[in-house]
């Protein structure tokens, strides 16, 4: 049953898909010549349990719930451009390619394809696009779901940020008990419970039972609301945040520091890291911004927060090779590529 449902909403991805976008060079080993996919007519939840890598890698093309929630269209485009990075990443002692499972993406075609003709500003046809995040929604806590059943760690390119609610639901599920999050980002995406859209996984998560301790790295001063600010002041016995303002430019606190503290809040039980790619300069996202945290300020906090036992899942989101220059598209599926392997470094050294 479970390999007709992968089959029915999910494209699984073939030895042949990465044999495609794997630049082969002699002398050199890439990732995609190592890396595993599952094999033809197998059982996909059998294989995914009983194979040697510990990362299961999946996209989700999507950018329903960023147009559900006003944001600029893109963030589909980042799984085919980040696949096709990873797949050129050099195969050597640093990092192996053969720690990595490609599962394949989330076939989000029709839903893609009916969003073409909603338009975000009628109120009818922005609940028909919540309604397609829900649909999402429990595609990606399934499949998130038969990963970490299997014990072992998904790797989930998005997409919107509303897939944070998939990942943290499916992680809870498989675990059996609500996990932690913590969340480097621009914004805190704990908006209202309005239907469901890429401003309010973390919202839904937690109203739902599944997000327990929820921390927000590097929130922007100028783009959180009131009423948002508030909202977090009354739970913070469970829901706590910096700002990127406080940390980088009043210089009141300390980027090394607050990674401490941040991991002591969530770090009792399971936690998911949460990266939304907004949260960089000239990144093309759906809410591109020209003020932020560096490059190497997210991959140190990926290594530092991947590197802890209970780091359950690694998401990177909202990022848009489409929205990117023409010439330099590739830059985004770099960029993620950087951010996957730290994250395996890091897991590779906890142990």
């Amino acid at each position: 049953m479970n390999k007709h449902f992968f089959m029915e909403k999910f494209i699984p991805f073939t030895i042949s898909d990465l044999s495609k976008i794997t630049n082969h060079r002699s002398g050199e080993v890439k990732f995609g010549e190592q890396m595993l996919t599952v094999p033809k007519d197998s059982d996909i939840k059998e294989f995914i349990k009983t194979c040697e890598p510990q990362f299961v890698l999946f996209g989700i093309p999507e950018d329903i719930g960023v147009r559900a929630n006003f944001g600029r269209p893109g963030a589909d485009s980042a799984w085919s451009s980040a696949i096709s990075s990873i797949a050129n990443i050099q195969h050597n002692r640093f990092c192996k390619g053969y720690s990595i499972l490609v599962l394949g993406q989330l076939d989000v075609a029709v839903e893609m394809e009916e969003i073409q003709h909603l338009n975000f500003h009628d109120a009818a046809n922005r609940k028909r696009m919540s309604e397609l995040v829900v649909q999402i929604d429990k595609e990606v806590a399934h499949i998130v779901t038969i990963i970490v059943k299997a014990g072992k760690i998904p790797i989930i390119i998005g997409g919107g940020h509303n897939n944070a609610y998939g990942n943290i639901k499916g992680t809870a599920l498989a675990k059996g008990k609500p996990i932690n999050a913590v969340n480097f980002d621009a914004h805190s995406d704990f908006r209202i419970l309005e239907g469901r859209h890429s401003g309010n996984g973390f919202s839904y998560a937690f109203e739902e039972g599944f997000l327990k301790n929820y921390f927000i790295f590097g929130l922007h001063e100028s783009y959180t609301s009131k009423s948002v600010l508030k909202k977090l002041r009354d739970l913070e016995d469970r829901v706590q945040f910096n700002t990127y303002d406080e940390i980088n430019i009043r210089k009141e606190k300390n980027f090394v520091q607050e990674m401490y503290l941040s991991h002591n809040f969530i770090k009792d039980t399971c936690y998911g890291i949460e990266i939304d790619l907004d949260s960089i300069p000239n990144i093309p996202t759906s809410a591109m911004t020209l003020s932020g945290f560096s490059v190497e300020e997210l991959r140190q906090f990926i290594y530092f927060f991947g590197k802890h036992n209970n780091a359950s899942y690694l998401h990177i989101c909202e990022g848009a090779p489409s929205l990117g220059h023409e010439k330099n598209n590739h830059l985004v599926g770099k960029l993620i590529g950087y951010l996957i392997t730290d994250f395996i470094k890091a897991k590779r050294d906890s142990q």
